[in-house]
């Protein structure tokens, strides 16, 4: 049987941004589905041997967000934190998915809960991705009124990543939201002053400026098309690029 070619990353260290819905079940409506766990698990076996090095920053919309509570009721701090309560327990289902593959990790928490995770630290995060480890960061920013999308661009120039990877259900960005609008079309390249001035609804103003600011480019791309996290670590042009 001939031995697979492992390809090469472009990057050095890229952090991967997914939502909460990424691990949420489409048939049993489980919030954290275990068959998704596995696949997104070997997903990152595959690209992790091409030598990249990995943080991920996972949200929390498939248990609470923060706005929804709002609206029926719940004060938008209390939410907020909530919110970044549910990141945390996506985190550790993450992590438990990668260790059952053989992939080295730690979760790093930006609300301090010792008995699970390490507190952020920028350091050790840094020397942990050094060793090869998968760095999975919880808690969003610490703080209320802000996205996991900014803490993704936050976690991002912090690591000095080469690129912010963002997972999402659509092949990149459009024009237009293409499920209610099928004559929208797909951006290729964008920049982030564009991106910005639209109101493209990828990621918020906050998360675009920190990366603008500290020129870490975005990538967009469907993450449920199976191969296409290999391929755009590997250089290929997948979905859309936002840049300078």
């Amino acid at each position: 049987m001939p031995r697979q070619t492992v390809r090469k990353s472009k990057f050095k260290r890229v952090l991967l941004k997914l939502s909460g819905e990424v691990l949420q079940s489409k048939k049993s409506g489980l919030s954290i589905d275990p068959e998704v766990l596995v696949g997104f698990a070997r997903q990152i076996k595959v690209v992790r041997k091409m030598g990249v090095e990995i943080a991920i920053v996972v949200g929390g919309g498939n248990i609470f967000r923060g706005h929804v509570g709002e609206s029926r009721g719940i004060d938008r701090n209390t939410g907020d934190y909530m919110g970044m309560l549910a990141t945390v327990i996506n985190a550790l289902a993450i992590q438990d998915a990668l260790e059952k593959e053989g992939i080295d990790t730690r979760v790093q928490t930006a609300i301090e809960m010792r008995q699970v995770a390490e507190p952020f630290i920028r350091r050790r995060a840094m020397r942990h991705l050094s060793k090869g480890r998968v760095v999975i960061f919880g808690g969003g920013t610490g703080n209320p009124y802000f996205s996991t999308d900014t803490a993704a661009a936050l976690r991002a120039s912090e690591m000095d990543a080469d690129a912010l990877l963002k997972a999402t259900k659509v092949d990149g960005v459009y024009t237009a939201d293409p499920v209610k609008n099928p004559s929208a079309k797909r951006y290729t390249r964008i920049s982030y002053q564009e991106a910005m001035s639209k109101q493209l609804k990828v990621m918020d103003a906050a998360a675009f400026a920190l990366c603008m600011e500290n020129s870490v480019p975005i990538i967009v791309f469907d993450f449920f098309k199976e191969g296409n996290l290999e391929k755009v670590v590997a250089g290929e042009s997948i979905g859309t690029l936002v840049s300078e």
